[in-house]
């Protein structure tokens, strides 16, 4: 059995394939930060949002696990280095969520609200960058890096720039 000190953090970004000009350069912003930091992305692995981060973890030299919707890796924008196919359709975002030790929320549409939801649920924790208002305890804030930073210091983990 391997030890955790083989595992590398993994943080989930998530939000829409529909995304605004200021949404999709946020999340490559933040995919660089999380490869920085020295953390492996994990996203929906299709357009939008997800290619956006997916794109600036990879240029930044770090890794990115797709949890697709369909049953086809050929699928995954061409950034994602992991390809997991679940042929689950929405029912990925449960895996996703599961599979993050934080989130990162950007924009999104009714899919990331559910995956807010499932991450509020198990109480993994969160953060929402221009997405979805939550009235309780989430975490709003206003740029990439103060959302990959609070993700960090809600992990207790410090993190390099």
């Amino acid at each position: 059995m391997m030890g955790s000190s083989a595992q590398r953090l993994i943080i989930g970004v998530i939000g829409a394939a529909d995304a605004s000009t200021s949404g999709l350069k946020k999340a490559y912003q933040v995919g660089q930060l999380i490869a920085r930091g020295g953390a492996v992305l994990a996203c929906g692995g299709l357009g939008g949002i997800m290619e956006a981060a997916s794109r600036g973890c990879y240029e930044a030299g770090g890794e990115v696990i797709g949890i697709l919707p369909g049953d086809n890796a050929l699928s995954a924008n061409r950034y994602v280095t992991h390809p997991v196919v679940t042929a689950m359709g929405h029912a990925r975002n449960v895996i996703l969520v599961q599979t993050a030790a934080a989130l990162i929320a950007i924009e999104g549409g009714h899919g990331t609200l559910s995956e807010i939801a499932i991450a509020r649920k198990l109480g993994k924790p969160l953060v929402l960058l221009d997405s979805w208002q939550i009235i309780d305890e989430t975490l709003a804030v206003d740029s990439p890096q103060q959302a990959v930073d609070s993700v960090f210091s809600l992990l207790g983990r410090d993190h390099h720039q």
